[in-house]
């Protein structure tokens, strides 16, 4: 957390400080950080991936000018797999910050991780009763890496449970938690149309929204989107694991 009372020059030069790489900043950017008369500081995204042992966030720290300009410095924190010291990298862009992901993490320079589940979209079974099964089995676990985006996450949790209409949807428990959420990101698990009993096409489309918690914790929904209703219509459900969501998909699309 940064300090209220700290000053703008105080603040830059404790993070030029700890940056490991504060030496490859233009001499012309840092001359004009020297002007700065105010500044602000924001968490944009977070990233827990405690099975690999890894945690990093990034910073967007904004320097208001002597000339009336403003400039942006990108801080990268990160805390590698198997190493207990914290690190920092500072940078002048968004991309730039990307690119060192992709550098120190292996993942997409747009800081993006590939869907941890591949989408369905080809497979149509017919009749078959253990087809149903096997298209919306919850597969194997797998490494799901999150890059969290800290933007009104609680309000988003809220509007999530909100839309939900099926009758076991998660209660005023969880609710209560993603109040204290601060952080969340979405991913879609999976993808398909399918073709009912009754001969009509049905979409089916599963979502895992991710939250982190005040505490660190971090807790998920899973939302289903289909068409599978008597008239046809767009639905959504929510519930609290992966397999019980899965399982609706498929008695949905058994009883279309």
């Amino acid at each position: 957390m940064s300090d209220p009372y700290e000053t703008t020059e105080a603040h830059l030069d404790r993070l030029l400080g700890r940056a490991l790489n504060s030496f490859d900043l233009p001499d012309r950017l840092v001359e004009r950080l020297g002007t700065a008369l105010a500044h602000s500081s924001s968490l944009c995204t977070t990233h827990h991936n405690p099975a690999a042992g890894v945690w990093r966030e990034t910073r967007r720290h904004t320097y208001l000018l002597a000339d009336g300009g403003s400039v942006s410095l990108w801080e990268l924190s990160y805390r590698p797999a198997g190493d207990g010291a914290v690190r920092h990298e500072v940078f002048t862009s968004k991309a730039e910050t990307c690119l060192a992901v992709a550098r120190l993490f292996g993942e997409s320079a747009a800081g993006a991780a590939p869907d941890p589940v591949p989408l369905a979209g080809e497979e149509e079974p017919h009749g078959d009763p253990a087809a149903f099964g096997a298209l919306f089995a919850t597969p194997a676990p797998a490494a799901r890496h999150r890059e969290y985006v800290v933007e009104e996450s609680a309000d988003h949790a809220r509007r999530v449970l909100r839309r939900a209409e099926n009758a076991d949807r998660p209660g005023e428990r969880v609710a209560a938690l993603l109040r204290a959420a601060y952080a969340h990101h979405i991913t879609q698990a999976f993808g398909t149309r399918q073709a009912l009993p009754n001969g009509r096409d049905a979409g089916f489309n599963l979502y895992e929204h991710a939250f982190v918690l005040l505490d660190g914790t971090e807790l998920s929904l899973w939302e289903v989107e289909h068409t599978a209703t008597p008239d046809g219509r767009h639905m959504c459900e929510v519930y609290e694991s992966e397999a019980a969501a899965r399982g609706a998909m498929e008695f949905r699309a058994r009883v279309g």
